[in-house]
């Protein structure tokens, strides 16, 4: 991924709200696979790390995408931002080149 998309990813990213928090209980198969679904419904998702989580975003965003084979965005604070190109015919992002 390009700067320019990365940059273009965030653009949109930032009028998003979180759809999925990760608490306590830090990553579980069952937030993996939400995070997996949602990807595949939206290719752009916003994860809301809560405060009661004691992981880093950081590790967690990395985790996140290994397991879901898809691309970090960004992390500002406790917000995680992923990406994960969908298929051609239900692509909806259109990157710039």
């Amino acid at each position: 991924m390009t700067s320019k998309q990365r940059a273009y990813l965030k653009s949109l990213a930032m009028t998003m709200d979180p759809i999925l928090q990760i608490g306590k209980a830090s990553l579980t198969p069952e937030n993996t696979a939400s995070v997996e679904e949602a990807l595949e419904a939206r290719e752009l998702i916003k994860i809301n790390v809560l405060q009661n989580c004691m992981d880093d975003p950081r590790e967690i965003a990395q985790v996140l995408a290994e397991r879901t084979r898809s691309q970090v965005v960004q992390v500002i604070g406790k917000k995680i931002v992923l990406y994960k190109e969908g298929k051609k015919e239900k692509k909806k992002i259109v990157l710039p080149k």
